[in-house]
């Protein structure tokens, strides 16, 4: 076990884990450490606690200090500068007639270098925006081009559930999304319903797949007969959640009858499985931007 301390850093929600050479911190606290960027300032998310060996990305770096007040008003004099420097460096973009949307620009701690941020359909000769920017700025100059899901981890904003965006929020890392959950977990293959912010499939649906894909399993086909206590019927619709099933029986006389059975009530031969399941190709067409990055 080692003790760490997790620390933030503005523009990710990922945590990186910091020795905190057996000081307290509390969380929320500023701390100046050296990462592979140089000197940052961060933002303590997790207090001391011990970890495994193996959580750990070695080698283990030190926390520098504690912020001082000195670096708290220098921390907030570079984030104040951050307006100003995107508004002359749009001003410069569209003097070069540059096919790129700057997203937002970040000042290094101790104030050599400024890193912004840029999305664009694809690659830009941006040589001579650089040479601009330095003669601007008389600072070092990166850009970096950023995906659309970047694009909204960076600029933040609601999600359709009501809570910051998972990206912009509490997500460390983007991993594959595919359409194949959202129809695992019955949802509505409607764009409007299953993208997020970016345009692309919510990032939800992958940590709740794992859930999803057991349940799924044990659910009967849509589409499959199976017997009920009020007789045999075409399953029209499964509950995941609650483990019920919803079934169309047709009477003697023609007439139908739409009923939801708790799914031990319900015997069928075979269940599904995540693997059988399949787009057809107006979904594939339809769909076929929510996948990519």
């Amino acid at each position: 076990m080692a003790e760490i301390i997790g620390v933030k850093f503005r523009n990710s929600g990922k945590v990186y884990y910091f020795s905190p050479k057996k000081e307290i911190f509390k969380k929320g606290e500023g701390v100046v450490v050296e990462t592979a960027r140089g000197v940052e300032y961060g933002i303590v998310s997790i207090p001391n606690t011990n970890v495994e060996e193996d959580k750990i990305v070695q080698p283990l770096k030190s926390v520098i200090r504690k912020a001082t007040e000195k670096d708290i008003e220098k921390h907030n004099a570079l984030l104040a500068k951050i307006p100003e420097t995107k508004k002359a460096a749009e001003e410069k973009i569209a003097e070069r007639k540059l096919k790129m949307k700057l997203i937002d620009a970040e000042y290094t701690f101790d104030g050599s270098k400024v890193v912004f941020y840029f999305t664009a359909a694809g690659r830009v000769d941006f040589r001579e925006l650089v040479k601009d920017l330095a003669a601007l700025f008389h600072i070092r100059i990166e850009l970096r081009q950023v995906g659309i899901r970047d694009e909204t981890r960076i600029l933040g904003g609601i999600a359709p559930c009501g809570r910051v965006c998972c990206c912009a929020g509490c997500l460390p890392d983007f991993k594959k999304v595919t359409i194949k959950m959202a129809k695992v977990q019955g949802l509505s293959l409607n764009p409007g319903k299953i993208s997020g912010l970016c345009g692309r499939l919510m990032c939800c649906l992958e940590y709740e797949n794992d859930y999803y894909a057991e349940a799924y399993k044990k659910m009967p086909k849509i589409g499959s007969m199976v017997s009920t206590p009020d007789g045999k019927g075409m399953v029209i619709g499964n509950n995941m959640l609650k483990f019920t099933v919803k079934v169309k029986i047709e009477n003697g006389d023609g007439s139908l009858i739409y009923k939801e059975f708790p799914l031990a009530d319900i015997k069928f031969k075979r269940g599904n499985a995540p693997d059988d399941v399949q787009l057809t190709k107006e979904e594939q067409e339809e769909l076929k931007n929510l996948e990519s990055d």
